[in-house]
């Protein structure tokens, strides 16, 4: 059974620690600052979102727009890597950054600039990318986000690149389905999450019909990413913390057909518990250090 109160097993190793969008709760997400902070508290991995930008650079943003995370407005993918270099993507956190994790104007990063920052670890480091859809550039932005990794140097069947091991991560299933074609299915993994027609009305503000549409294909997105696991087509399963709790059948189903696990974002030290007692293989969190000391 799996409930609040589930004790960390002697027997499971301590789960890797992925740092979610870099050390998000100290400084803002897919900033130089985060990701500087999250290799200093030791994480075992860092995991970031990617977007493509006009001038087709890969570029670290969760949101498709700009509003929340930056001092500009609208689709980041109508702005040139040059438009968005002036933009502050810091400030909005309200976290003073350290002079040794860079200016205001070097935090904003692009799948490259953070290659070359965890190369600088000094030590083996993960690297979960995770491939944003619905993007207007549809599967162009994997077919850019594996060149880029190729011209630096990356090994697609071990894949790893120096000192970093890379995995790829995506809630759609046609993005995971063409990733299958370049790279081994041990290093790939499908994120799942529930759906619900009221969340993505609110999160999008769309009315009752749209967001019905809207909701139905994310709906059979998440089935098809499901049925991925059931016929362990990836090796990797990257449920929710929410999404572990409410379906602990299905969760038994994948870990016991041999998935490796990474949940997201397990930030409270009940949930960590949680995880470490199912023997859960790889923790995402906002405070890679507070989660570390707690293993």
């Amino acid at each position: 059974m799996m409930n609040d109160e589930a004790s960390p097993s002697e027997e499971n190793p301590r789960p890797k620690v992925y740092a979610h969008r870099g050390a998000s709760a100290a400084f803002a997400e897919h900033t130089r600052a985060a990701y500087l902070k999250a290799i200093a508290d030791g994480a075992d991995g860092v995991e970031c979102d990617v977007h493509l930008t006009r001038d087709q650079h890969v570029i670290l943003l969760h949101d498709a727009n700009l509003d929340r995370t930056s001092d500009g407005t609208g689709p980041v993918a109508e702005r040139t890597l040059d438009e968005l270099r002036h933009l502050d993507f810091s400030s909005w956190k309200g976290a003073r950054i350290p002079e040794q994790f860079g200016a205001k104007s070097d935090q904003l990063l692009t799948l490259k600039d953070l290659l070359e920052i965890l190369r600088s670890a000094g030590r083996e480091i993960g690297l979960a990318i995770e491939l944003k859809h619905p993007s207007p550039y549809q599967l162009k932005l994997e077919e850019r986000v594996l060149e880029l990794l190729a011209d630096e140097g990356w090994d697609a069947e071990t894949s790893t690149l120096d000192n970093i091991h890379v995995s790829f991560m995506s809630f759609s299933p046609d993005s995971v389905k063409h990733l299958l074609q370049f790279v081994p299915a041990e290093h790939i993994c499908q994120l799942v999450d529930d759906v619900s027609i009221e969340e993505i009305r609110d999160e999008f503000g769309l009315g009752a019909i749209t967001g019905g549409a809207v909701a139905n294909v994310m709906k059979a997105a998440q089935l098809e990413g499901e049925r991925i696991l059931d016929d362990c087509e990836v090796g990797l399963a990257g449920p929710g913390i929410d999404y572990l709790r409410k379906h602990a059948r299905t969760v038994q189903r994948w870990l016991e057909s041999g998935r490796r696990f990474r949940v997201w974002t397990v930030d409270s030290e009940t949930d960590v518990a949680l995880c470490q007692g199912l023997g859960i293989h790889e923790i995402t969190t906002n405070k890679p250090a507070q989660v570390l000391a707690q293993l």
